[in-house]
Protein backbone atom coordinates (compact mmCIF):
# COMPACT_ATOMS: atom_id res chain seq x y z
CA UNK A 1 0.00 0.00 0.00
CA UNK A 2 1.58 3.47 -0.60
CA UNK A 3 2.56 5.32 1.81
CA UNK A 4 0.68 9.23 2.21
CA UNK A 5 2.23 12.15 1.95
CA UNK A 6 2.00 14.28 4.86
CA UNK A 7 3.32 17.88 4.71
CA UNK A 8 3.99 19.32 8.41
CA UNK A 9 3.88 23.26 8.16
CA UNK A 10 6.95 24.45 9.32
CA UNK A 11 6.35 27.97 9.89
CA UNK A 12 8.50 28.12 13.49
CA UNK A 13 6.84 26.28 16.12
CA UNK A 14 8.69 24.20 18.58
CA UNK A 15 7.09 20.65 17.83
CA UNK A 16 7.61 20.30 14.04
CA UNK A 17 10.45 17.37 14.19
CA UNK A 18 8.29 15.36 16.85
CA UNK A 19 5.37 15.52 15.09
CA UNK A 20 7.47 14.93 12.26
CA UNK A 21 8.64 11.34 13.46
CA UNK A 22 5.81 10.64 15.31
CA UNK A 23 3.74 10.80 11.63
CA UNK A 24 6.51 8.65 9.67
CA UNK A 25 6.29 5.81 13.03
CA UNK A 26 2.55 5.78 12.00
CA UNK A 27 3.63 5.42 8.54
CA UNK A 28 3.18 8.29 6.50
CA UNK A 29 5.71 9.84 4.27
CA UNK A 30 6.64 13.26 5.66
CA UNK A 31 8.26 16.62 4.75
CA UNK A 32 8.32 19.84 6.71
CA UNK A 33 7.84 22.68 4.55
CA UNK A 34 6.31 25.97 4.03
CA UNK A 35 5.80 25.50 0.41
CA UNK A 36 2.86 26.54 -0.96
CA UNK A 37 2.40 24.08 -3.84
CA UNK A 38 3.97 21.02 -1.75
CA UNK A 39 1.64 22.02 1.47
CA UNK A 40 -1.27 22.37 -1.01
CA UNK A 41 -0.60 18.74 -3.03
CA UNK A 42 0.23 16.96 0.05
CA UNK A 43 -2.75 13.74 1.15
CA UNK A 44 -2.62 15.89 4.39
CA UNK A 45 -1.45 18.60 5.92
CA UNK A 46 -0.66 19.19 9.71
CA UNK A 47 -0.34 22.41 11.40
CA UNK A 48 1.72 21.84 14.72
CA UNK A 49 2.04 24.80 17.63
CA UNK A 50 3.21 25.18 21.09
CA UNK A 51 3.68 28.48 23.05
CA UNK A 52 1.41 31.77 22.65
CA UNK A 53 -1.32 31.88 20.37
CA UNK A 54 -0.14 35.42 18.99
CA UNK A 55 2.99 34.20 18.43
CA UNK A 56 1.78 31.59 16.41
CA UNK A 57 -0.65 33.15 14.26
CA UNK A 58 2.51 35.64 12.98
CA UNK A 59 4.35 32.56 12.10
CA UNK A 60 1.45 31.26 10.22
CA UNK A 61 1.09 34.71 8.64
CA UNK A 62 4.65 34.76 7.44
CA UNK A 63 4.35 31.74 5.90
CA UNK A 64 0.64 32.31 4.09
CA UNK A 65 -0.50 29.14 7.07
CA UNK A 66 -3.98 30.44 6.65
CA UNK A 67 -4.76 30.77 3.47
CA UNK A 68 -3.15 27.23 2.97
CA UNK A 69 -5.42 25.74 5.55
CA UNK A 70 -8.40 27.77 3.79
CA UNK A 71 -7.42 26.80 0.36
CA UNK A 72 -7.48 22.84 1.66
CA UNK A 73 -10.90 22.88 3.32
CA UNK A 74 -12.57 24.54 0.50
CA UNK A 75 -11.10 21.66 -1.72
CA UNK A 76 -12.03 19.04 1.36
CA UNK A 77 -8.70 18.07 1.57
CA UNK A 78 -7.35 17.07 4.84
CA UNK A 79 -5.60 19.16 7.52
CA UNK A 80 -5.00 18.35 11.40
CA UNK A 81 -4.15 20.36 13.98
CA UNK A 82 -2.00 19.66 17.30
CA UNK A 83 -2.22 21.95 20.09
CA UNK A 84 -2.16 25.77 19.50
CA UNK A 85 -2.26 24.30 15.64
CA UNK A 86 -5.27 23.39 17.03
CA UNK A 87 -6.29 26.68 18.75
CA UNK A 88 -5.62 28.95 16.12
CA UNK A 89 -8.41 27.71 13.78
CA UNK A 90 -10.94 29.40 15.89
CA UNK A 91 -12.31 32.51 15.65
CA UNK A 92 -10.67 34.33 18.23
CA UNK A 93 -7.54 34.05 21.04
CA UNK A 94 -7.42 35.73 24.27
CA UNK A 95 -4.43 35.92 26.29
CA UNK A 96 -3.33 37.95 28.77
CA UNK A 97 -6.36 40.52 27.93
CA UNK A 98 -5.18 40.53 24.43
CA UNK A 99 -7.38 39.84 21.55
CA UNK A 100 -6.08 37.74 18.31
CA UNK A 101 -8.05 36.95 15.14
CA UNK A 102 -7.69 33.14 14.40
CA UNK A 103 -7.95 31.50 11.21
CA UNK A 104 -11.46 31.36 11.97
CA UNK A 105 -12.43 27.48 10.64
CA UNK A 106 -14.13 26.95 13.52
CA UNK A 107 -16.28 29.00 16.13
CA UNK A 108 -15.39 29.75 19.48
CA UNK A 109 -12.94 31.75 21.55
CA UNK A 110 -9.68 30.28 23.10
CA UNK A 111 -9.32 31.24 26.53
CA UNK A 112 -7.68 30.71 29.81
CA UNK A 113 -8.98 27.75 31.38
CA UNK A 114 -10.87 28.26 35.00
CA UNK A 115 -8.75 25.67 36.58
CA UNK A 116 -5.76 25.08 39.10
CA UNK A 117 -3.01 24.36 38.56
CA UNK A 118 -2.23 26.01 35.00
CA UNK A 119 -1.05 24.91 32.74
CA UNK A 120 -2.94 21.99 32.57
CA UNK A 121 0.22 19.32 31.99
CA UNK A 122 0.16 15.33 31.52
CA UNK A 123 -2.12 12.33 30.67
CA UNK A 124 -5.88 13.40 30.50
CA UNK A 125 -8.69 11.38 29.55
CA UNK A 126 -11.21 12.26 26.74
CA UNK A 127 -14.82 12.17 26.02
CA UNK A 128 -15.16 11.39 22.54
CA UNK A 129 -18.43 11.40 20.94
CA UNK A 130 -19.64 8.32 19.44
CA UNK A 131 -18.32 6.14 16.80
CA UNK A 132 -15.83 8.54 16.63
CA UNK A 133 -13.67 8.20 13.27
CA UNK A 134 -10.41 9.79 15.71
CA UNK A 135 -10.80 8.21 18.45
CA UNK A 136 -11.43 4.53 17.19
CA UNK A 137 -9.45 1.74 19.43
CA UNK A 138 -8.71 4.60 21.91
CA UNK A 139 -11.61 5.35 23.28
CA UNK A 140 -10.70 5.30 26.69
CA UNK A 141 -7.12 5.68 26.36
CA UNK A 142 -5.35 8.77 27.80
CA UNK A 143 -3.46 11.22 25.88
CA UNK A 144 -0.74 14.02 26.69
CA UNK A 145 -1.61 17.83 27.76
CA UNK A 146 0.23 21.13 28.01
CA UNK A 147 -1.52 24.05 27.66
CA UNK A 148 -3.40 27.02 29.90
CA UNK A 149 -5.89 28.03 27.47
CA UNK A 150 -8.85 26.11 25.82
CA UNK A 151 -12.21 26.57 24.45
CA UNK A 152 -14.98 26.05 26.54
CA UNK A 153 -18.19 27.01 24.50
CA UNK A 154 -19.12 26.77 20.94
CA UNK A 155 -21.57 28.94 19.65
CA UNK A 156 -23.80 27.96 16.82
CA UNK A 157 -21.33 24.74 16.00
CA UNK A 158 -21.73 23.21 12.29
CA UNK A 159 -23.77 19.96 12.46
CA UNK A 160 -21.27 17.89 10.83
CA UNK A 161 -19.10 18.33 13.50
CA UNK A 162 -18.09 15.64 16.34
CA UNK A 163 -16.65 17.04 19.96
CA UNK A 164 -14.32 15.43 22.50
CA UNK A 165 -14.78 17.44 25.57
CA UNK A 166 -12.04 16.60 28.50
CA UNK A 167 -11.98 18.42 32.06
CA UNK A 168 -8.75 19.60 34.10
CA UNK A 169 -9.93 21.32 37.72
CA UNK A 170 -13.39 21.12 37.35
CA UNK A 171 -13.33 22.84 34.11
CA UNK A 172 -14.58 21.03 30.71
CA UNK A 173 -12.94 22.21 27.44
CA UNK A 174 -12.96 21.19 23.79
CA UNK A 175 -10.12 18.51 23.58
CA UNK A 176 -10.51 17.83 19.57
CA UNK A 177 -12.42 18.52 16.76
CA UNK A 178 -13.69 15.92 13.54
CA UNK A 179 -15.54 18.26 11.26
CA UNK A 180 -15.32 17.14 7.59
CA UNK A 181 -11.77 16.93 6.15
CA UNK A 182 -10.47 19.57 9.36
CA UNK A 183 -9.58 17.12 12.64
CA UNK A 184 -7.54 18.71 15.36
CA UNK A 185 -6.81 18.13 18.86
CA UNK A 186 -5.92 20.17 21.91
CA UNK A 187 -3.37 17.44 23.04
CA UNK A 188 -0.65 16.04 21.94
CA UNK A 189 -0.96 13.04 19.78
CA UNK A 190 3.03 12.85 18.99
CA UNK A 191 3.97 12.58 22.61
CA UNK A 192 0.89 9.94 23.72
CA UNK A 193 2.46 6.90 23.13
CA UNK A 194 0.50 4.13 21.38
CA UNK A 195 -2.68 5.89 21.72
CA UNK A 196 -1.44 9.06 20.24
CA UNK A 197 0.26 7.14 17.14
CA UNK A 198 -3.15 4.99 16.67
CA UNK A 199 -4.89 7.90 16.66
CA UNK A 200 -2.13 9.10 13.99
CA UNK A 201 -2.80 5.81 12.06
CA UNK A 202 -6.84 6.56 11.84
CA UNK A 203 -5.69 10.14 10.24
CA UNK A 204 -3.21 8.28 7.54
CA UNK A 205 -6.15 5.88 7.18
CA UNK A 206 -8.87 8.75 6.24
CA UNK A 207 -5.65 10.05 3.73
CA UNK A 208 -5.82 6.55 1.51
CA UNK A 209 -9.40 6.59 1.59
CA UNK A 210 -8.57 10.30 -0.09
CA UNK A 211 -5.98 8.93 -2.39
Amino acid sequence: MTRPRVAVLDYGSGNLHSATRALEAAGADVILTADTAVCLDADGLVVPGVGAFAACMDGLIAVGGPQLVLRRLEAHRPVLGICVGHQVLFSLGVEHGDPVPGIGVLPGVVEELDAVPLPHMGWNTVVPPTASAMFAGVEDQRFYFVHSYGVHEVPDWPANARITWAEHGGDRFIAAVEQGALWSTQFHPEKSGEAGGRLLRNWLGTLRKET
